[in-house]
């Protein structure tokens, strides 16, 4: 925000020689900058995680109140009626059995150890047995033969250095700390805790390493799939510091499909340099980042949950009649497409002509009562856009990109919002509160192609576990409809 100059003396003596008009002038001008700055600065301060793009961590002891929009249902509290619970089950088969005998009698104390055993009552735990690393030592026979030369055998695949760690090792380290986000230390110490073998710092990280070699040529089938055959893709952008710059890590995503990657910067450089949306001609949901607008081949869709917070907002600092009315709208249009999508697959042609009407209008009643700023004077114009209130913004959003708005009215294949980006990357906010910012550029690509090789795997109903197992055994896993592609 520039400072604001106020009047200098040399200003307000001109304008007391100059009589009681320029007097006024001045101080009516004095008091509307100060009146915009307030302005600008209590908006900035009523923003929250309720009202605005702002995340929860940011609400601090003054975190808003939970408001949601869903209805109350008016059922209790719990499991519900034909909820299936879920409870231990004993096992027909226990790995381990362990006999209890009667020594005596529990009433006369007479000897019963002779005594035949008329039942037995069963109990069983589940637990873990204590663990240990195991060495397993790898011999190839060397052999002579008469023609003088020796031959040996082949030591198993992978099995390449004198002393090393296996599969299980590794995926265990990699699955600690890239997604449970465990530091570094804590899995040294959770290995030495668990395993009685503490790993180094420096293995994990290269370990790591690896595991992302191992998962590059799924990640880029998945980037392939995302690129040429999916209809609607999810896309976001958050900020992450390297060696304490920031950059901006991007994620690109379906329901079943997750694609992350880190650059520089934010905007049209990034999405050219990682290739997905100069390439792509299907639906893109996002949160209308300009840089997303500049990509006329794809189809854009804008995020509603993004328009009711900012008309939540608009609600609290600036009441008008139209912003309770156009969030009402908003709800309404998606009960409608939630109710239609079960028996059709469109909604009639009277209901899309009375929503795109009544859209129309409240932008219009909006427009009306937000007229745009005045002109500047010639002395007065500065760089950039101008100036405006955010009820004005959000409104020239409304109308500028009203086909992105609605694109879920108007397409069942299209969500209402851009929730599946943000919780996607919602995981990488909770790595940078775990460790910090990454201390250089090999960390956050490492990362990026673990997490998203995870992100994938746990979408397709995959054990993270075993699908690092699979990786580091050379077979990583790549869902069925992609390695179509891919092969």
């Amino acid at each position: 925000m520039e400072r604001l100059e106020l009047p200098t003396d040399e200003e307000i003596d001109k304008a007391y020689d100059q009589g009681k008009e320029a007097v006024v002038a001045l101080f009516h001008d004095t008091i509307g900058q100060l009146a915009v700055r307030i302005q600008v600065l209590e908006d900035r301060i009523s923003k929250n995680s309720r009202n605005s793009g702002k995340p929860p961590s940011s609400d601090g002891l003054n975190k808003p109140a939970p408001k949601s929009r869903r209805k109350r249902h008016g059922r209790k509290s719990g499991g519900q009626a034909g909820h299936v619970g879920y409870t231990l089950k004993a096992v027909s088969k226990p790995d381990h059995v362990q006999v209890h005998a009667v020594e005596k009698c529990q009433y006369c104390q007479k000897s019963l150890r002779k005594a035949k055993v008329l039942r037995y009552e069963k109990r069983q735990v589940y637990d873990i047995p204590p663990m240990r690393m195991e060495v397993t030592e790898h011999r190839v026979e060397v052999k002579g033969c008469v023609c003088g030369r020796e031959s040996k055998a082949e030591f198993p695949q992978g099995v390449t250095q004198p002393v090393q760690y296996g599969p299980e090792v590794k995926a265990q380290a990699v699955y600690l700390n890239q997604y449970q986000m465990i530091p570094l230390e804590r899995v040294s110490e959770t290995f030495e805790d668990l395993y009685g073998h503490r790993l180094a710092e420096g293995t994990i990280v290269e370990t790591c390493q690896e595991a992302a070699k191992l998962v590059w040529s799924v990640n880029q089938a998945v980037k392939k799939y995302l690129t040429e055959l999916a209809q609607v893709v999810h896309f976001d952008e958050t900020g992450l510091r390297i060696d304490g710059k920031l950059h901006w890590l991007h994620v690109a995503c379906t329901s079943l499909l997750t694609y992350y990657e880190v650059h520089a910067k934010r905007g049209q450089e990034a999405f050219d340099t990682i290739g997905i949306l100069p390439n792509f001609h299907g639906t893109a949901m996002h949160d209308g980042w300009k840089a997303y607008f500049a990509y006329d081949e794809a189809i854009h869709s804008l995020c509603n949950e993004h328009h009711l917070r900012e008309l939540e907002f608009i609600s609290e600092r600036y009441p008008q009649d139209w912003v309770t009315k156009l969030g009402d709208l908003l709800m309404e249009i998606k009960t409608a497409v939630d109710l239609a999508r079960i028996t059709q697959p469109c909604l009639s042609e009277a209901q899309l002509a009375d929503f795109n009407s009544r859209y129309d209008a409240l932008v219009e009643q909006g427009l009306m009562a937000n007229s745009p700023p005045a002109e500047a004077s010639p002395t007065e114009k500065k760089r950039g856009p101008k100036k405006q209130s955010p009820p004005k913004n959000l409104l020239d959003r409304l109308l500028d990109h009203k086909s992105a708005v609605l694109a879920f009215m108007n397409d069942f294949n299209v969500p209402f919002e851009n929730n599946q980006a943000e919780r996607d990357i919602r995981m990488m906010k909770v790595k940078q509160k775990v460790s910090g910012c990454f201390r250089s550029e090999r960390g956050p690509k490492a990362f990026c192609q673990i997490r998203s090789y995870i992100s994938t795997a746990r979408k397709n109903k995959q054990n993270v576990l075993a699908v690092l197992r699979l990786a580091f055994a050379g077979t990583p896993f790549l869902p069925a409809f992609v390695s179509s592609l891919h092969a």
